[in-house]
């Protein structure tokens, strides 16, 4: 039974069940499964550390022994825990953030009264830095608090190793559950915490995870106040039966709407999707296709499913060019090939000096004809009377 189960294991088992349940949905079933089973062992071992009194408000810190001083953790894997359970409405997370707190107070005031934490620590972490009004302090104030926290771990780790204990729980990136579990004695030892030094050295690093989940309950605790503040203004919700008689309303708009819809509510008719089309009076009851009846036709448009989205040229540039030339939308002439031959002007002087033949003369008349008309236009245009781009 639990209850004849040892402490050690009792909170190993619980840690084991946090630490599985550290990177999972909390939104899941079986989440909050495993999250209700580690708050059942932790109340359990509660109410037995509370039995046999391993803990006195009369006692210092140096009469704890170094294997009871690891169940001043519970409180704080209490909180921890209990902050992950799901909530369905806000008045039950403030329910739940009124007990959450309750442990990290308790967690906080066990180790201020066995003077465990030291003066620098209350400085520090005394007030929350959203309460230091000026922008520079409260930024200075969280550098501090940072440094001080890597310093801690640092710590914690050289003397994890030093004491070459991995954590019993997890096998990945170890969690602050892990961490808290690397200090129990495992299941399989017998007498491991006999030596002086490895005693000694257990102590330190558990005295300084206490001291690192003190700022880390302190955090915690400030995250906490505000969301509580946050949950008191927020606006009431609505009551359920209210809200079961909405969706109730709901559902028969949205029966009358399906009414006056051409297409009823799609039904598949089976699991594959091959139901009868149409019900008794003629409605359809499932989405379908008017496909043609054809295999031609089919072929043709399933053909054009995977086509371009834009028109492709019925031409090529060759085609095109010959067309037009057809057209005559092209001056043929010119370029190299003319360069040689001989202008209209040069051919007909050429042809009028054929003496003695009456193509000669003929020319010649034409040539004739041709100065006289130039002379005429040049007495009647002066040079330059016809540029007009230049005219100021």
């Amino acid at each position: 039974m639990d209850t004849d189960l040892p402490l050690p294991a009792l909170f190993l088992r619980a840690l084991a069940s946090a630490s599985k349940a550290y990177n999972l949905l909390t939104i899941e079933d079986e989440t909050q499964d495993i999250i209700q089973s580690a708050v059942s062992d932790l109340c359990l071992l509660s109410s037995r550390i509370n039995a046999l009194s391993l803990f006195s408000p009369n006692e210092t810190l140096g009469d704890i022994s170094t294997k009871n001083l690891v169940y001043l953790f519970v409180p704080y894997v209490a909180a921890e825990v209990q902050n992950r359970a799901r909530t369905l409405d806000p008045d039950e997370r403030m329910e739940n953030i009124l007990r959450i707190q309750s442990y990290y107070r308790s967690f906080l005031l066990t180790l201020e009264t066995y003077e465990i934490i030291p003066e620098s620590d209350k400085e520090l972490y005394g007030k929350p830095a959203s309460s230091v009004n000026d922008p520079a302090k409260r930024r200075e104030l969280k550098i501090q608090q940072y440094k001080f926290e890597k310093e801690l771990k640092t710590r914690i780790e050289t003397l994890r190793k030093r004491r070459q204990q991995k954590s019993p729980v997890s096998e990945n990136t170890p969690n602050d559950f892990d961490y808290i579990a690397s200090l129990l004695p495992s299941p399989s030892s017998s007498d491991e915490e006999a030596d002086s030094e490895t005693d000694e050295i257990l102590r330190k690093t558990t005295i300084l995870l206490l001291r690192l989940h003190y700022i880390q309950a302190h955090s915690q605790l400030e995250s906490l106040v505000q969301e509580l503040e946050l949950l008191k203004n927020a606006p009431p919700m609505p009551p359920r039966q209210q809200q079961t008689s909405n969706d109730s309303r709901q559902g028969k708009a949205r029966e009358e709407e399906d009414i006056w819809k051409l297409e009823g509510p799609v039904q598949r008719g089976g699991p594959d999707g091959k139901g009868p089309l149409l019900d008794s009076s003629g409605k359809p009851i499932r989405p379908f296709t008017i496909l043609p009846a054809g295999q031609t036709d089919r072929a043709r448009l399933q053909a054009q499913v995977f086509q371009p989205d834009h028109r492709l040229p019925t031409m090529s540039i060759d085609e095109y060019l010959e067309m037009e030339r057809q057209r005559g939308k092209f001056i043929s002439g010119g370029g190299p090939q003319s360069e040689s031959k001989l202008t209209t002007s040069e051919q007909l002087q050429l042809d009028s000096e054929m003496d003695g033949t009456a193509f000669a003369e003929e020319r010649g008349e034409t040539k004739r004809l041709k100065d006289e008309a130039w002379a005429r236009y040049t007495d009647t245009h002066p040079k330059g009377a016809g540029n007009m781009m230049n005219r100021g």
